[in-house]
C-alpha cells in the first residue's frame, strides 16, 4: 500500500508584545499580565507622580521655616536690642479659623468617596472661604501692630513677626486657589472624569498649613 506523505506544518510564530518580547515573557502571563500592563500602569504612576511632588514641595517648606527659626533663635540669642512684642489676639482667632477649614477639607474629601456631590462641593467651598478669613485675620492683625506704631524694621522681633506670618500665609494663599479650582471641577471629580488625587494631594496641603501655623504661633510666643 502506498504511503501518503503529509508535509510538514510550518512553525507557529511566538507572539510578541510591542517591545517585541515572548508574549509568556514578561508581558504575557508574568509579571505584566492582565493586572500589570501599559494601561494599569498608566493610572498608577500620575498618582503617585503628584504624591511625590508634593511631598517634595513640603520638604522644601519645612527648610524654608527651619531656616527662619534658626535665625530667629540666633539673633535673639545673641542681640541686647531684643525687644518683645505683644501678639494681636485675633491671631487665636485665626488658628481656630484654619483648624475649622482643615476639619470641613477632611469632611469634604470623606463625601467625596461617599459619592455625596453636593455635599462635597459646599464643603470644599467652605473651606476654602474659610481660607480668606484666615488671611483677612492676618491682615488685621498687621493693621493692629501698625496702629502701634510696629511696623517690620521698627525691632528685630517685629521683624520677623511679618516675616513669618506673612511667609505662612503666601503659601496658604496657593492653598486656597487650589481649593477655588478643585470647587469648579467639582462635578467631573464627583463623576470620576477628573483624578481625586487632585483632592487628596491638596488636602495633604492645606493639612500641612495649619500644622505649621500651630508651630508658628507657638514658636511666636515663646521666642517674641
Amino acid at each position: 500500500m502506498a504511503t501518503i506523505l503529509t508535509p510538514p506544518r510550518p512553525a507557529t510564530p511566538e507572539r510578541t508584545d510591542s517591545t517585541g518580547r515572548n508574549g509568556n515573557g514578561f508581558g504575557g502571563n508574568g509579571f505584566g499580565g492582565s493586572g500589570g500592563g501599559p494601561e494599569s500602569h498608566g493610572r498608577s504612576i500620575p498618582a503617585q507622580t503628584y504624591r511625590t511632588g508634593m511631598w517634595m514641595a513640603l520638604v522644601a517648606i519645612v527648610m524654608l521655616f527651619a531656616a527662619f527659626t534658626s535665625a530667629l533663635v540666633v539673633r535673639k540669642g545673641g542681640a541686647s536690642d531684643w525687644t518683645s512684642i505683644a501678639l494681636p489676639r485675633i491671631l487665636y482667632f485665626n488658628t481656630v479659623i484654619l483648624m475649622a477649614s482643615s476639619l470641613m477639607l477632611e469632611i469634604s474629601k470623606r463625601s467625596l468617596a461617599s459619592g455625596l456631590t453636593r455635599r462635597f462641593k459646599n464643603l470644599l467651598y467652605g473651606t476654602a472661604l474659610l481660607g480668606v478669613v484666615f488671611i483677612g485675620g492676618q491682615l488685621i492683625a498687621w493693621s493692629e501692630l501698625a496702629a502701634r506704631g510696629v511696623y517690620l524694621s521698627t525691632t528685630p522681633s517685629s521683624s520677623f513677626f511679618y516675616l513669618l506670618t506673612a511667609a505662612h500665609a503666601l503659601h496658604l494663599l496657593g492653598g486656597v486657589i487650589a481649593l477655588f479650582y478643585l470647587v469648579t471641577r467639582a462635578p467631573q471629580l464627583a463623576v470620576g472624569l477628573k483624578k481625586p488625587v487632585a483632592v487628596e494631594v491638596t488636602a495633604l496641603y492645606w493639612h500641612f498649613m495649619d500644622g505649621l501655623w500651630i508651630y508658628l504661633l507657638l514658636l511666636l510666643t515663646v521666642r517674641l
